[in-house]
């Protein structure tokens, strides 16, 4: 009484298929894959992007808010101060006020954009590619 396991489909066509039809089969699944993936990454670059654009939006609708809420607060200031030392010197105290704001906020944006390295990781192993492509040399 033989034991044999009948061959599994793969194995036939293994067994049947040329070599050169074998790799032609690879190459073309390669290529469905690789356009699947493609079509994945589209697909998911294009409902990223709509959910960006949409909060960016909503931010910058925050933004034109925060700048009229700070107009208005500087008009009640300026107007508040107003009462106490006339008009004219509290828009003058409301505008050094917003340009001392102004310099502190320029001196530490432009220390923190002083600090940007880029990407260095990235650049390192870029670096690391094309001696890793060469061949091997023997060293005498």
């Amino acid at each position: 009484m033989s034991s044999e396991v009948p061959p599994t489909a793969a194995q036939q066509k293994a067994e049947t298929t040329s070599l050169g039809d074998l790799l032609g089969q690879v190459s073309q699944d390669m290529s469905t894959l690789m356009r699947q993936e493609l079509e994945l990454a589209k697909a998911e670059l294009k409902q990223t992007a709509g959910r960006a654009g949409k909060g960016a939006g909503m931010l910058t609708g925050a933004a034109v808010a925060g700048w009229f809420v700070l107009l208005f607060l500087s008009v009640a200031l300026w107007w508040a101060l107003g009462l106490w030392l006339g008009l004219g010197w509290s828009a003058v105290i409301v505008a050094l006020i917003w340009a001392i704001i102004a310099a502190v906020l320029a001196a530490r944006g432009r220390t923190e954009l002083k600090a940007v390295r880029g990407m260095p990781q990235t650049q390192q192993t870029l670096q690391e590619i094309p001696p890793t492509l060469k061949p091997n040399e023997e060293t005498p």
